[in-house]
């Protein structure tokens, strides 16, 4: 019912910025939540950054919060990830996500619509 597609992963320097698109398309809801996660070589998929359609609230994991920024614009039913900062540790496949639970989940398995992934890596 959801397809989303990632765009705007790279390869940038440590202290670089990078701006990360998901687009939407099929049949979305303004109730949706949407969900950034990311997941590195031989580490389980984390959690990085939420947003609700609906209420406009965001929230963000500890490891990125003051570095990363969740937005949408409803317009082009587009969730962004603008991330600024950037660390080595910041390596990863960066997945967009989307659920109709209510609230902001966080957990990889309260979301049933997933992107294909974009990968982000910064060098040193």
């Amino acid at each position: 019912q959801v397809q989303l597609v990632e765009s705007g992963g790279g390869l940038v320097q440590a202290g670089d910025s990078l701006r990360l698109s998901c687009a939407a398309s099929g049949r979305t809801f303004s109730s949706y939540a949407m969900g950034w996660f990311r997941q590195a070589p031989g580490k389980e998929r984390e959690f990085v950054a939420t947003i609700s359609w609906s209420g406009g609230s965001t929230y963000a994991a500890d490891s990125v919060k003051g570095r990363f920024t969740i937005s949408r614009e409803n317009a082009k039913n587009t969730v962004y990830l603008q991330m600024n900062s950037l660390k080595p540790e910041d390596t990863a496949v960066y997945y967009c996500a989307a659920t109709q639970s209510l609230g902001l989940p966080t957990a990889p398995r309260r979301y049933n619509y997933w992107g294909q992934g974009t990968q982000v890596t910064v060098s040193s």
